[in-house]
């Protein structure tokens, strides 16, 4: 039973993982460069108004309800260390909370917050946005990396645990 509700949860530490990574991509990728090439004003705006729509109970679920699986199944791999797949339970629960939600909590939401103070239209306002493209999108990578090494850990301990 507890076998069955572990699985299940590292399932949904997998799933979840794995989605934040796929977003996270997808600005990496191309919605920041998609932003870049716009006018400063228009970027920002865009960007402003991504960081105020993001903010919803299905995002939100996702992003913080992974984290929250990830705990959990840290102090089950704690309590069962000789368990197959405790190490990975370990590993992909430390890249999520630490390299996802903290990465995002230390780097990126300061910087979105710095973001939403600013008038588009100010003078100095195009060397903000700037510097905000490229150092934002240099933590999502970070990001975007902490949260696909987590999935890939949840099931490669989703893997050892099906195999003994």
């Amino acid at each position: 039973m507890l076998q069955d509700k572990l699985s299940a949860l590292t399932l949904l530490s997998a799933l979840g993982a794995g989605l934040v990574a796929g977003i996270f991509f997808a600005f990496s990728a191309f919605v920041m460069k998609a932003l870049a090439r716009l006018p400063p004003a228009q970027g920002m705006l865009a960007m402003q108004s991504i960081n105020i729509t993001v903010l919803t109970p299905a995002f939100l679920g996702v992003f913080f309800g992974t984290a929250v699986a990830a705990v959990v199944a840290v102090g089950v791999a704690l309590f069962s260390r000789e368990r197959p797949g405790a190490f990975y339970l370990l590993l992909g629960s430390a890249l999520y909370v630490f390299g996802v939600i903290g990465v995002t909590g230390a780097f990126n939401v300061p910087r979105n917050n710095a973001l939403a103070a600013v008038e588009p239209t100010h003078a100095e306002a195009a060397s903000l946005w700037a510097r905000y493209v490229s150092e934002w999108t240099v933590w999502n990578h970070v990001r975007t990396a902490a949260a696909l090494g987590a999935a890939v850990s949840f099931i490669l301990a989703l893997r050892a645990s099906t195999q003994h």
